[in-house]
């Protein structure tokens, strides 16, 4: 007799690829293309004027002036370096569409894939959009090259900053998708992260299916204040109604930035996304993984979720969802079907990584936090065979196993925690997982 095992990961989070963008939005503008311009007067106009004025006054001051080469002036609507508020240029204008360049990709629960991965999407009750900042004059200025190491880089990122980091992931990894390109990868992220991703290439290589790519459109910033010690990092958050909200970290290491957390809601109608509070330049407070004022610590949390899931016991600490009460009602009737078959199932899920945490406007915290999870099925006595579904399965080619089979997963989770003394659950908000590795006999 077979029994086929459940596959949570593939099962619970909805289909998604990973890293491409919506067909209607996906938008290349060029490398000198800046997510946060705003729209800037006729500025030809202003000169021409200035210089007929300049002739018909005198034609000697024309000639000095034209030995300076050029205007001084330009109109640069851009934020300068020294523009630190995300609120100056939160959102990118909407790039133009492209074709995506190959279609959606069904994964364990790798966050969206622009145009085939479940892609962001920030809810309507979401972050706000501040008005854009109105068109300035200033004196144009070369920008630091942004994925320098934090040591050849002002101590403070700026938010034009932030666009460019992020925009270079974007088209990275669209461009890593569409070739299946490990080696590209390690340039793009770092961690959990890379090995999530990898893993997520050699499994479609394995099912002999494209990986959809693209960017996500108008991307939200927000910049924790820099902390002496500690690698600088900031949120990009991405939604696109109906399709996915998907929230990317970034973080700087010696080598650049790379992206070291993600999370996406492939929901229809994703869960309330919390607003993060900035200070008067508009940046963002990070807190430590002990962080006091909050219902629970940041560390406390997620270990208190991944013990959920591993004990598969519903918390009453947490808000129903799929990444909670949900999950661990799945791993209970899983392990009910295996016992009736005369096998067992073991789960361990292990916190891995820092975890990352940002204050909101309300007191609380928006928490990151990655984890390496493992399940291992085994046969008490012989009888009943067992095959994996999903991606689990793609890794052990759809083999039936007689004795015992297992599948590692790496998960990341991005996790609302109320302030200290509200009667509020947390609430998890988005999840990435990708199968890492399957076997058994």
């Amino acid at each position: 007799m077979s029994w086929r095992a459940s596959d949570f990961p593939d099962g619970q989070a909805g289909s998604s690829g990973r890293g491409s963008a919506s067909s209607r939005h996906d938008s290349e503008q060029g490398s000198d293309w800046h997510p946060e311009r705003l729209p800037s007067f006729d500025w030809r106009k202003v000169i021409l004027f200035t210089a007929v004025l300049a002739i018909i006054a005198a034609s000697a001051f024309w000639l000095a002036t034209r030995e300076t080469s050029g205007p001084s002036l330009a109109a640069n609507p851009t934020p300068d370096s020294s523009d630190a508020g995300w609120e100056k240029a939160v959102s990118s204008p909407s790039p133009s569409p492209t074709p995506s360049s190959s279609p959606p990709t069904p994964g364990s629960t790798p966050k969206p894939a622009k145009s085939g991965r479940s892609s962001p999407r920030p809810e309507a009750t979401g972050t706000e959009k501040p008005p854009a900042e109105k068109p300035r004059t200033e004196t144009e200025t070369t920008p630091p090259n942004s994925d320098s190491p934090a040591a050849s880089r002002p101590p403070q990122l700026t938010v034009k900053e932030a666009y460019g980091i992020h925009g270079r992931y974007q088209r990275g990894l669209s461009a890593a998708q569409s070739r299946k390109d490990q080696a590209a990868m390690a340039k793009l992220e770092h961690g959990l992260a890379l090995e999530m991703t990898r893993a997520g290439f050699k499994t479609a290589e394995m099912e002999k299916k494209s990986l959809a790519s693209g960017i996500w459109p108008n991307p939200q910033m927000w910049i924790p204040r820099h902390v002496n010690g500690t690698a600088d990092w900031f949120v990009a958050v991405s939604y696109e109604p109906g399709v996915a909200r998907v929230v990317d970290v970034m973080s700087s290491a010696p080598g650049g930035w790379r992206l070291v957390a993600s999370a996406a809601d492939t929901r229809a109608t994703p869960a309330r996304f919390p607003k993060i509070a900035t200070d008067a330049e508009g940046y963002a407070t990070s807190l430590p993984e002990n962080a006091t004022g909050l219902s629970t610590s940041p560390r406390q949390i997620a270990r208190a979720h991944l013990a959920s899931l591993e004990h598969a016991e519903v918390d009453a600490r947490f808000d129903e969802g799929p990444w909670t009460s949900e999950a661990a009602l799945f791993w209970q009737q899983e392990r009910a079907q295996l016992r009736q078959a005369d096998w067992k199932l073991t789960l361990s899920y292990r916190l891995e990584g820092p975890v990352r945490a940002l204050r909101t406007s309300d007191g609380g915290a928006l928490v990151w936090y990655g984890a390496r999870s493992t399940e291992v099925r085994e046969a008490e006595r012989e009888g009943a065979t067992v095959k994996l579904k999903g991606s689990a399965a793609v890794r052990t080619r759809g083999k039936a196993f007689a004795h015992s089979v297992s599948a590692t997963y790496g998960r990341m989770y991005v996790t609302y925690v109320p302030p200290a003394g509200s009667n509020e659950p947390a609430r998890v908000l988005g999840e990435w997982s990708d199968v890492l590795e399957s076997h058994g006999d």
